[in-house]
């Protein structure tokens, strides 16, 4: 699944995700499915500190790894000065080739402006990413093993013991593809975070993005994608099983979607159906639209960000 995302010491083991989550089907549903990672009893532990990967006046940066559902997965770390607990974001980036990622790359303006705001900030790398374990099959099941990864990261972060982060206030930020990876966190582990913003969001309904950066650009996964799970016409109830958009009523956190009106990787439309979908559910979302602004946000990026810190200010604070 595609999108740039460009602009992007040892704990004890923490809770499974699952009870704060709706009571799941007993029901059989298919291993590749938005009720399958309703269902699972998600893990994330072990959050550890490494190599020191800068100092600044406000923040220490570090290179950390923590445990998602038995894979070590990589990431940054960014921790302010001074006396904590801190609130913590669980950063999620967009669509970078796996064979030219380096860690935290895709959200650099955002994890230092926030963490000069006072929020620990933790940018995963995910699986199959920078030092993280692989995962052969996560192209070919849609990228879930992506939401697995952020959910570990925040149970992570929750049962980390260190002083400097308050486990009872996180939220998630995603951009483009990780935009797509925190609507799926919040419709499989509601009560999980306390709020969500995301940029410039890929689309709620899978076979979108599919069909826009795999079909239409020709890459082989599409075909491997279609073999294992057969197209949208071929199996619909597939298709909608992966798609948020379909579980959105588990939805309890507010949600904030910046996105530019000249957005030509990821349609603006894209965003006004999501916005519809939780409307029609009766959730807290917001659009915020940027007239002229493109997919990595330029000129404008630095107000969405104030409108960005104003959201978790009355959400985390």
């Amino acid at each position: 699944m595609s999108c740039t995302g460009g602009g992007d010491e040892g704990a004890r083991e923490t809770p499974s995700a699952s009870p704060r989550t709706a009571s799941a089907s007993p029901s059989p549903v298919g291993p590749v499915s938005s009720q399958a990672l309703i269902q699972r009893d998600h893990r994330g532990a072990d959050l550890r500190l490494g190599t020191v990967l800068a100092r600044t006046d406000a923040y220490t940066s570090y290179a950390v790894t923590y445990e998602s559902d038995g894979l070590t997965i990589s990431g940054l770390m960014n921790i302010p000065e001074g006396k904590g607990p801190f609130p913590a974001l669980v950063l999620a980036h967009g669509y970078i080739d796996p064979a030219v990622y380096t860690t935290g790359q895709g959200l650099d303006r955002e994890q230092d402006l926030l963490a000069r705001e006072g929020y620990v900030v933790l940018h995963t790398d995910y699986r199959n990413h920078a030092r993280s374990d692989d995962d052969p099959d996560n192209d070919v099941n849609l990228l879930l093993g992506c939401t697995s990864d952020v959910i570990g990261a925040v149970l992570a972060l929750r049962g980390s013991g260190r002083p400097e982060i308050d486990g009872d206030r996180i939220g998630l930020l995603g951009r483009s593809m990780g935009g797509g990876v925190v609507y799926n966190t919040l419709v499989v582990a509601p009560g999980l975070v306390d709020a969500a913003v995301v940029f410039a969001p890929v689309s709620g309904r899978p076979q979108d993005n599919i069909d826009r950066f795999q079909r239409g650009e020709g890459d082989p996964i599409a075909a491997e994608i279609d073999a294992a799970h057969g197209t949208p016409a071929q199996n619909p109830e597939f298709w909608r099983n992966v798609s948020p958009l379909a579980f959105v009523d588990r939805a309890t956190e507010p949600l904030l979607i910046h996105h530019g009106t000249a957005d030509d990787t990821c349609p603006l439309a894209w965003s006004k159906r999501t916005v519809a979908a939780f409307e029609a559910a009766g959730k807290d979302v917001e659009l915020r639209q940027y007239q002229g602004e493109g997919h990595t946000f330029g000129p404008q990026w630095r107000d969405s960000m104030e409108a960005t810190t104003a959201f978790f200010e009355r959400h985390l604070r």
